[in-house]
């Protein structure tokens, strides 16, 4: 004979009075997947409807498959199991620590001291106006969105919350600053203004490279090829997001992605140039010389170049030919402009800058794709003008 299922059903449950004239309502809410026993939960009040009503409002929950089971936990209790239970060697240290100054900084302040379980997306919305308010770009508003995202779609799987909170909030809208390349007349100022600089060699390379501040300045000899002209990107020099600040070579692109390139000779020209420039600077220092890395950018004694001397310098440079309002970043930009407006195709262009996908390239470069537009549009104009007048 089978034997019989004594597990009671979750959604069952009773009404009782108590003998200090409180109501109560018990409910199973589920069983123990361990040892099987049935998990109760009670409701109290003070009249019979108002506990039913409550217990019905949970069995509804139950039958629709939205019913968590209450828990104590904190978000910032949360935030902390995440990123040490989830994140850990999944994530570069670094991503981790962004994620620990968004959370640190916008999320703990906020709604740390809640129970995850009471978040809902008026909550978060309230996060991102804060920031807003407070001078954040949308960019630096929707970095701290996506960190709260992952963070509690996790907890969703894991059964501790019934949706995910940042699904009812709004995000600012990001707006894209408009990029500054140099242009045709302002490139061979630029060229002759760095000369003589002692960084001439590193503009050199981001200009006609594409690379950027970081990706110059850990470049490795190891990573240029001058046979078969290539260059390999994938290291970069990177601050430390830790209270000591230091900079390393991080193994890694800011997307996380080695790419090959294969730059124009010139390209290899300026760092031809700054081999024979580091060679007689070895052959000065003598034993004071240290370049464990075997970097191809660096100071007089071998060490990495400061990130911050390479920018004030050039943006003393820029100053002097009338673009005060200059960064490195636009030697980028510059590259990946004339390579589209030159008419290298947007995938190539794509795989040049490193970006993730070519839409990338093309929202960032739009005013350059569109120029070509024009360009096609009136070469189509001169086929068919032809044709008419043969």
């Amino acid at each position: 004979m089978p034997r019989k299922n004594t597990r009671t059903a979750a959604g069952a449950g009773s009404i009782r009075q108590r003998p200090d004239g409180r109501w109560e309502a018990r409910i199973t809410v589920g069983n123990d997947p361990g040892t099987g026993k049935p998990i109760r939960r009670s409701i109290y009040g003070s009249t019979q409807a108002a506990v039913r009503k409550q217990m019905n409002a949970i069995i509804r929950e139950i039958d629709n498959g939205t019913y968590q089971t209450p828990n104590k936990i904190t978000v910032s209790q949360w935030m902390e199991e995440w990123i040490t239970a989830f994140c850990a060697n999944r994530v570069k240290p670094t991503t981790i620590a962004s994620y620990r100054a968004v959370i640190k900084n916008h999320v703990n302040p906020a709604i740390g001291a809640m129970e995850i379980q009471a978040v809902r997306g008026t909550h978060i919305q309230r996060i991102y106006n804060t920031m807003t308010a407070a001078g954040l770009t949308g960019k630096t508003v929707k970095n701290a969105g996506a960190v709260l995202h992952k963070a509690f779609s996790v907890a969703l799987k894991q059964g501790l919350i019934a949706a995910n909170p940042c699904d009812a909030a709004e995000l600012p809208k990001v707006i894209q600053k408009p990029i500054k390349p140099l242009t045709d007349e302002e490139i061979p100022r630029f060229l002759a203004a760095i000369d003589e600089h002692p960084f001439r060699n590193g503009y050199g390379l981001c200009l006609f490279a594409g690379l950027r501040e970081g990706e110059c300045l850990g470049l490795s000899w190891d990573s240029v090829d001058f046979e078969n002209r290539r260059i390999t990107v994938g290291q970069q020099l990177q601050k430390s997001k830790t209270e000591s600040g230091r900079y390393y070579i991080a193994t890694s692109t800011k997307n996380g992605k080695t790419r090959v390139i294969a730059p124009p000779e010139i390209a290899f020209d300026y760092l031809r140039d700054e081999r024979r420039r580091q060679a007689e600077n070895k052959l000065r220092a003598g034993k004071a010389w240290s370049n464990p890395e075997n970097l191809c950018f660096t100071t007089e004694t071998g060490r990495y170049i400061l990130p911050e001397i390479f920018r004030r310098a050039y943006k003393k440079i820029m100053a002097g030919i009338g673009r005060p309002d200059a960064r490195v970043h636009d030697l980028r930009h510059t590259c990946a402009t004339v390579a589209i407006a030159s008419g290298s195709d947007i995938k190539s262009v794509q795989d040049l800058m490193g970006h993730a996908t070519a839409s990338f390239t093309l929202n960032v470069y739009a005013h350059t794709s569109e120029r070509m537009k024009e360009d096609t549009a009136s070469r189509v104009q001169g086929y068919y003008d032809n044709l008419r007048k043969a």
